[in-house]
C-alpha cells in the first residue's frame, strides 16, 4: 500500500524517525534526510511498516530510500501519476529504479548523484 503524508501526519516520526540521521542510510545513499515541513512523502507499506519512501518538494524529488527496489519503482510510478516531476538531484544508488519507473536521467552530479526528470504525468 502506498500512502502520502507530511511531517504533521499522525505517526510520521514513529515510522520515519529512525531514517533521519541514520548512518546506514547516509552511507548507502550519500544523502542526508531531513523532515522539512514543505515536503510531501510517499511511503510504501509492507506488512504495516514503511520500507520505501520518496519525498517531494516543489515538484522535485528530494529524498529516496528503499529496502526493496520493486517497491521503489511502484512508488515512483505512483508519483508520476500525480506530479510532473521537474529536474531533481537524487542519489545515484537507485539509478536502475528511476529508469524502470520512466524517469529520464539527464546528468551526473559528482560521483554520488544524478539529475532526473519525469516530464509528464503518466496516465493509467
Amino acid at each position: 500500500m502506498i500512502i502520502q503524508i507530511n511531517n504533521k501526519s499522525k505517526n510520521f516520526y514513529a515510522h520515519l524517525g529512525q531514517v533521519f540521521g541514520s548512518r546506514e542510510v547516509e552511507r548507502i545513499t550519500s544523502d542526508r534526510i531531513y523532515d522539512d515541513e514543505d515536503k510531501v512523502w510517499f511511503l510504501y507499506y509492507k506488512r504495516g511498516v514503511p520500507d520505501t519512501f520518496v519525498s517531494i518538494k516543489d515538484d522535485a524529488i528530494k529524498n529516496v530510500w528503499t529496502y526493496d527496489e520493486k517497491h521503489l519503482i511502484e512508488v515512483l510510478k505512483e508519483i508520476r501519476k500525480k506530479v510532473s516531476v521537474k529536474d531533481s538531484i537524487v542519489t545515484k544508488y537507485f539509478s536502475d529504479a528511476y529508469t524502470k519507473a520512466g524517469f529520464k536521467i539527464l546528468d551526473e552530479k559528482g560521483k554520488n548523484f544524478l539529475v532526473i526528470r519525469g516530464d509528464e504525468i503518466e496516465k493509467d
